[in-house]
């Protein structure tokens, strides 16, 4: 039977474990949820909600592979430029002439091929995940840019329905597909044997190998999936910008999905994580750069708050694992 603290019980209340263990960025989103929406007239409003709900759909889907790779111990810091490489790829194929469907399909071949690649390095030639991955990030940086041209690529009406559509007349496609994309991570993490090869790893690689578990094939999957979520962002990225943009994904898309993830609680040693707490940390960390928005500060500042936010995250993780 589940303890449940004596001021609980007395109460009568139960509150559920992932409210517990997420309490402090309910509290913080709360907060700042509170103050935004008593400064600025426009927060609450359901154009902002959804215009927020969007740009945080491509986070999410980056966040939800690196949170399974997290807790598997490992890390990749290529997502965001994966995600530059896609969605010029995508852009570059529709302008050449290829239907939809098929470029779609290449582009997350081809994500999924990068993020094999990741796995390769780390898993059979021993590089560790932050070298392999970071070395990935800089060569795509530059791939990126090269495949289209350095100048923005128009894909017209293009991929419309990701971009633009919606479900019910009210939820964008692309929140729908985030959503989607969040809860099968949460399943996986949960019910499958996969998932469960995955926290163990984390826990502690050389029992887990000794237990029979296949390590490498499953670190190898979790790098494939991230690289292809990340195609998937890419995708969803330029749909929703409906051209393919040199300063579209890279380092701050990246940066931005690591401190979701650790935001979110997922131990950066591993062993340790839920897509709950991922999804709250892409929802903190949107609600923030858009109240800075809202209340006109400088932009300039947003790099500030995420790196705090980053550092505060980082420090509380490193307590947390201590304490376990």
């Amino acid at each position: 039977m589940t303890a449940i603290s004596t001021p609980q019980r007395r109460a009568g209340l139960v509150l559920p474990p992932w409210f517990l263990r997420h309490a402090g960025v309910l509290a913080v989103l709360l907060l700042i949820g509170v103050f935004t929406a008593t400064s600025s007239d426009v927060f609450l409003t359901g154009a902002n909600l959804l215009n927020v709900s969007q740009q945080i759909a491509v986070v999410a889907v980056l966040a939800a592979g690196l949170t399974l790779l997290m807790t598997a111990g490992g890390i990749d810091f290529s997502l965001g430029a994966i995600a530059a490489v896609a969605h010029g790829v995508t852009a570059q194929l529709i302008v050449a002439g290829v239907s939809d469907g098929p470029a779609v399909l290449v582009t997350l071949a081809l994500g999924a091929a990068i993020g094999l690649v990741n796995g390769v390095m780390v898993t059979w030639f021993k590089v560790t995940p932050f070298v392999a991955t970071l070395a990935t990030s800089t060569a795509l940086g530059g791939a990126a840019l090269l495949i289209i041209g350095g100048q923005s690529v128009s894909i017209g009406d293009h991929l419309m329905m990701i971009g633009f559509g919606e479900v019910l007349g009210v939820i964008p496609v692309s929140v729908v597909i985030a959503a989607a994309v969040c809860v099968a991570a949460a399943l996986v993490m949960r019910w499958t044997a996969f998932g469960r090869n995955a926290f163990a790893i984390g826990g502690n690689e050389s029992a887990a190998r000794l237990s029979g578990i296949p390590v490498v094939r499953t670190k190898l999957l979790l790098y494939t999936l991230g690289g292809l979520l990340a195609a998937l962002g890419g995708v969803m990225l330029v749909a929703r910008l409906g051209a393919a943009s040199p300063g579209a994904g890279g380092l701050h898309l990246e940066l931005t999905v690591v401190a979701a993830v650790v935001i979110g609680g997922t131990a950066l040693h591993g062993g340790s994580g839920t897509m709950v707490g991922t999804v709250l940390g892409v929802l903190l960390l949107g609600v923030v750069a858009n109240s800075l928005n809202l209340l006109q500060i400088n932009p300039y500042y947003q790099d500030v708050a995420l790196g705090a936010v980053l550092a505060v995250a980082a420090i509380a993780n490193h307590l947390r694992g201590r304490r376990t």
